[in-house]
């Protein structure tokens, strides 16, 4: 003889848990690809201080420096699809003497435009500073 079995009040309440937890594990996946997207995009703006900076130092005149830097952080945003809006290239340099410094100011609109389910604000500003040396033992024009 079988024994009836007695009913829980359980029934169903693993499916209602799945129904109430699936949509804070998406935003958790959703935050922790733009933390992952936010990182990526503030190397590469790193990278694109590093490649102005250095294309500055290879210019002989401030203009040549400007204009170089300039489009060595365009091209190292446009290459490694940074994702930046818009970008901006500031130099400081001592007119390129010998044996100076210049330092290459880059600043970054990343745009998180895709996930704007996380709450998170809709771009991001991003700077980097990267120095170079100009070479001692180059010659002046």
């Amino acid at each position: 003889m079988t024994r009836p079995r007695a009913r829980s009040g359980d029934t169903g309440s693993a499916t209602m848990e799945l129904v109430l937890v699936t949509p804070l594990l998406v935003l958790l996946v959703l935050v922790a690809v733009a933390f992952g997207r936010l990182a990526d995009a503030r190397i590469r703006v790193e990278d694109a201080a590093h490649d102005a900076a250095r294309a500055a130092t290879l210019a002989t005149t401030p203009s040549e420096a400007e204009t170089a830097a300039r489009q060595a952080a365009a091209a190292a945003l446009d290459a490694s699809g940074a994702g930046c809006a818009r970008h901006t290239v500031r130099l400081d340099h001592d007119g390129l003497t010998p044996g100076s410094t210049v330092t290459a100011h880059v600043t970054c609109q990343a745009s998180l435009q895709t996930l704007s389910a996380t709450g998170l604000p809709g771009a991001l500003t991003l700077d980097a500073v990267s120095v170079s040396s100009v070479d001692v033992y180059r010659s002046r024009p």
